[in-house]
């Protein structure tokens, strides 16, 4: 079977559209349901628990369980809500999930029921630009479910959610440029087939490790979990939300958007359904390549949020302003350089001068990064030493404090 490309989209007919996509409903649905109760058993057994054990073998019904008893809880609503909105943005979280989804590559082109077709169910010119903006979109359901809920923890995680994407998406997005530099296109598809060889993962290292630190921030995943922050706001933009149907829309809504960055991990770095090592992944071998490097990255996720505690927030936006995006916008640099010169044959003094100056800024960065550090911990040990001095003289530093044992005079006043 032979690779798909953007001419093999748009031919099928419209029956098989709906089958594909019937299919990706079913597979992102299911995905979510067992996806929790995979998640509960590995943190178990990360942890020496057993886990979901009650609801089925091996407690795999226990994700089926828990929707039936959602389903059937009374559906509250706070006294003030923005009923209109506080319904709409469970719904806002989850759309856009399921549409990112649509032009992720399974497999390669395959007989489904007699009509040769891609296994993806739609590809575009500019399909990595409308999974970023799906997913982006996605966080207005939070902005608008913590605006809504008229609750002060709601809304400072809602807005958490909103400057967190901000930061962490311009990140994500420098990320791709040296995957569209190698590859020469933004369609999935292609770039799919440009790791025939080898995966972007291994020849653009730093932009994989960029993206890795950035699918937490933008899927809101421990340690970067700061719109929900049990322990500073309650339930973040999720507080006034109850155990009802709502609530289940927004815990799919956050898994659906893990298994999106997840595909993103699979599609543009680490070769899509094409497997390693020289294996076979033709024909129906590449939908299972897909989702065993699917179900890796999904562990991953899993055990960095059974091993990482949460980050405070201002090292979550120091982390992507003042680490991410320097070092993204100096491996673009670097990546165009290399393309430049081993495509194209461009001249090597040019290319050279521009390395040159891209190091000379990286050097200058870090050394004002070490001495702001080198300020921040002479403040700091200022500080200290300046309380250590009024434990010792509480007199000390021109702020004289009375004595405490002050003579006391009886006027004979009392008994």
């Amino acid at each position: 079977m032979a690779d798909p490309t953007l001419a093999d989209f748009g031919q099928d007919p419209l029956w098989i559209i709906i089958v594909k996509a019937v299919m990706l409903f079913l597979f992102l649905a299911l995905g979510v349901v067992f996806g929790v109760w995979f998640e509960r058993k590995l943190i178990a057994r990360m942890q020496h628990r057993r886990g979901p054990n009650r609801a089925g073998r091996y407690g795999i019904l226990q994700s089926v369980a828990d929707a039936i008893k959602m389903g059937l809880k009374e559906d509250l609503f706070p006294r003030a809500v923005d009923r209109v909105l506080y319904l709409l943005a469970p719904v806002i979280m989850v759309v856009p999930a399921f549409l990112a989804f649509s032009i992720v590559p399974f497999g390669p082109v395959v007989d489904l029921f007699g009509v040769r077709t891609p296994l993806q169910l739609v590809d575009l010119p500019v399909a990595v630009l409308f999974m970023l903006a799906m997913g982006a979109v996605s966080v207005y359901g939070m902005v608008l479910a913590g605006w809504s809920s008229r609750s002060p923890y709601a809304l400072l995680g809602g807005l958490r959610s909103a400057a967190q994407v901000v930061s962490y998406e311009i990140a994500m997005g420098l990320s791709f440029v040296g995957v569209f530099l190698f590859a020469g296109t933004l369609s999935t598809s292609e770039i799919v087939g440009a790791q025939a060889q080898t995966w972007f993962a291994v020849l653009l290292l730093p932009s994989f490790l960029v993206y890795v630190v950035c699918m937490f921030g933008e899927a809101a995943r421990i340690p970067f979990d700061l719109p929900e922050g049990e322990g500073e706001l309650v339930g973040g933009f999720q507080t006034e939300y109850s155990s009802s149907l709502k609530f289940a829309l927004i815990m799919m809504g956050e898994y659906l958007h893990t298994f999106t960055a997840s595909g993103i991990a699979v599609t543009l770095f680490l070769g899509g359904w094409r497997a390693p090592f020289g294996l076979p992944d033709e024909g129906w071998w590449g939908p299972l390549w897909f989702f065993v490097k699917f179900v890796l990255v999904f562990c991953f996720v899993v055990w960095v949020r059974a091993s990482l505690p949460r980050v405070r927030y201002d090292q979550l936006m120091a982390l992507g302003w003042k680490v991410l995006i320097p070092v993204s916008l100096a491996w673009i640099m670097v990546v165009a350089a290399v393309r430049n010169l081993v495509v194209n044959g461009g001249e090597p003094l040019g290319i050279g001068l521009g390395v040159a100056v891209v190091a000379g800024a990286l050097a200058v960065w870090l050394r004002f990064d070490t001495v702001r550090q080198r300020r921040e911990e002479a403040g700091r040990a200022r500080v200290a030493a300046e309380f250590e001095e009024l434990e010792r003289e509480p007199a000390a530093g021109g702020f004289p404090v009375p004595p405490l044992d002050l003579p006391h005079y009886d006027d004979g006043s009392r008994p």
